[in-house]
């Protein structure tokens, strides 16, 4: 059960990594847009693991590796941005959301 804290540090990481996502992900990865859907924070608040959505995209893997391969600099501006809010700035580990891709595959097989 995630303790009150957890829940107000993990709505502001979702929000400020979707700002920085927005603004750094067309750099990277051009006309992708990325959305940030679920933040689970440790209890410690030392680490975060972080659900994110990419579409349109032919490879999201690749696109993965791409944001896993930025993560320092995703963390720093999340410190630059953060740094009167929170004292530590927790270990983000990215992970693929396909909750979409798994909607409309569920979708497509009831349709049939």
């Amino acid at each position: 059960m995630e303790k009150t804290r957890q829940k107000k540090v993990s709505r502001l990481l979702q929000k400020e990594l979707s700002s920085i996502f927005q603004k750094e992900i067309p750099v990277l990865l051009g006309n992708v847009m990325a959305s940030v859907t679920i933040v689970r924070v440790s209890s410690d608040l030392a680490n975060a693991n972080v659900f994110v959505s990419l579409f349109p995209v032919d490879d999201p893997k690749k696109a993965l590796n791409v944001i896993k391969g930025n993560s320092k600099l995703f963390r720093k501006r999340l410190g630059d941005n953060l740094r009167h809010k929170l004292r530590i700035i927790p270990i983000i580990e990215y992970f693929l959301d396909d909750s979409a891709v798994y909607a409309e595959e569920i979708d497509r097989l009831l349709k049939k």
